[in-house]
């Protein structure tokens, strides 16, 4: 299976030595992420670091280098306690908040990117979480894509175009076929995550976002969007237990 890096959480304020050694690694092996940009952070938990204050030039240099950004939500902050259609996670910034709220999150956040020279019709939702509202929000204001969802293979489902995320990625790693998304938070990252990545940028067909991207979608089924839905489900439940 063909693996494709994203990493969430990117914020003027993050803990940079760790992303740092995380891109570095990416380098080392010609990796060309996707990263979750934050428009206008107001999540205490993200700010980890001093701000740096060329993190808009940093941003708009490794996407010219062939990294891909895609807008992760707007604020960060979770107001409500909603998976929606996809519910690893039980609370959101989107998911839950009504649609005429959430097109004008996704239109603030928008203009705030475009207003530092980043232009991606990705999206990110923080914790996973959207809902129905979100997707037609989010054609409104112009995104095609997220990054989320299970499958393996992008998929076309009301409108836009997913590209899945791992359900378990040392199941996926098994896998001959097909593409999927390892997430990577890199604010939390370990040196023992930073050896196993390591090994298996070493050992696996690690592929850049943009090779994804380019990878032709398949319609989705409401009966594959209910699979993908039992899933996340019992992925919530899992890890919850753990």
């Amino acid at each position: 299976m063909r693996i494709a890096v994203r990493l969430d959480d990117i914020s003027p304020g993050m803990d940079w030595e760790k992303f740092q050694a995380f891109a570095a690694l990416l380098d080392e092996f010609d990796i060309k992420p996707l990263i979750g940009v934050v428009p206008d952070n107001r999540d205490e938990n993200l700010n980890r670091d001093a701000f740096r204050e060329d993190f808009w030039e940093y941003v708009r240099k490794r996407i010219k280098e062939g990294w891909v950004a895609a807008q992760h939500g707007c604020y960060h902050v979770y107001t409500q306690h909603k998976g929606g259609v996809f519910p690893l996670n039980d609370f959101s910034e989107f998911a839950g908040v009504p649609y005429e709220e959430q097109l004008a999150m996704l239109e603030h956040g928008k203009e705030i990117l475009a207003g530092h020279g980043i232009v991606t019709k990705l999206f990110m939702a923080p914790a996973h979480s959207y809902d129905r509202n979100t997707l037609r929000a989010l054609k409104q204001a112009g995104f095609e894509g997220l990054t989320d969802g299970f499958g393996s293979r992008p998929y076309l489902w009301q409108g836009l175009t997913f590209y899945p995320i791992s359900f378990r990625l040392e199941s996926s790693l098994k896998k001959d076929k097909g593409f999927t998304t390892m997430v990577v938070h890199t604010n939390t990252i370990s040196d023992r995550d930073m050896e196993r990545y390591r090994k298996i940028f070493e050992e696996q067909k690690v592929i850049s976002y943009q090779e994804y991207l380019e990878e032709k979608p398949v319609k989705r089924t409401a009966a594959g969007h209910l699979r993908e839905y039992v899933l996340a489900v019992f992925k919530h439940i899992l890890v919850k237990l753990l």
